[in-house]
């Protein structure tokens, strides 16, 4: 089972937003299991919204995501996405000793670049693969990205963060998906929004198939 574990430290990343349009993906690539660690349970809230019966969910917390987790691995789940809590550098760490990859989405702006720190100090401590999303960034105009996503990767780059090619654009498209219990793969399937979830990932999918699974 390859666990994408979606983890910083700081709150309003958009974490949530990309564990529900992961997970659609995911399931198209064999069983997934969304898991909501997160107590705000926003990924819980688009999945009562779903009508489609997967990907599965579960709520999870300190005390409980190592069994569901187990349990997950023995019924053949293939993909397992977390939605961790922002707060909770103890779970994190746990989650990230755990994970095929942790993915750390970062706004292009000075309070999520500055957070990216303990987030990568945390994984370069656990020896754990980390890679950043450029996300909830201005749309790329005239297929070139927008100076402030350039600065931003620049810093990540020289922080030596891993960065994704690409970004996850803010785009009205990903909202109205989730409002209506989709992803935005399912809800605009040839918009640009879709395509850049699906390039992210795929991404993140080959970053997972390279290391060795975890127990």
């Amino acid at each position: 089972m390859h666990v994408i574990l979606i983890g910083t430290q700081k709150g309003g990343s958009g974490k949530s937003t990309l564990a529900a349009h992961f997970g659609a993906l995911a399931e198209r690539d064999g069983r997934t299991l969304l898991i909501d660690a997160d107590p705000q349970g926003s990924l819980a809230f688009w999945h009562r919204r779903r009508e489609a019966k997967t990907p599965l969910l579960a709520k999870a917390d300190g005390n409980s995501i190592a069994g569901i987790l187990d349990a997950a691995e023995a019924e053949g789940i293939a993909w397992a996405v977390i939605d961790s809590p922002p707060h909770n550098a103890a779970l994190i760490a746990s989650l990230m000793s755990r994970a095929s990859v942790t993915v750390v989405p970062v706004r292009p702006g000075p309070f999520d670049l500055d957070a990216v720190a303990a987030t990568l100090a945390m994984a370069r401590s656990l020896k754990a693969p980390i890679a950043c999303i450029i996300n909830a960034a201005p749309p790329i105009t005239r297929e070139a990205e927008t100076a402030i996503v350039a600065e931003a990767r620049a810093v990540l780059t020289d922080m030596g963060a891993p960065v994704l090619p690409g970004q996850v654009s803010q785009r009205a498209s990903l909202s109205h998906a989730l409002i209506s219990g989709q992803s935005v793969n399912e809800y605009d399937p040839e918009g640009r929004a879709a395509s850049e979830i699906a390039a992210m990932w795929s991404a993140v999918t080959e970053l997972a198939r390279s290391f060795p699974r975890k127990p």
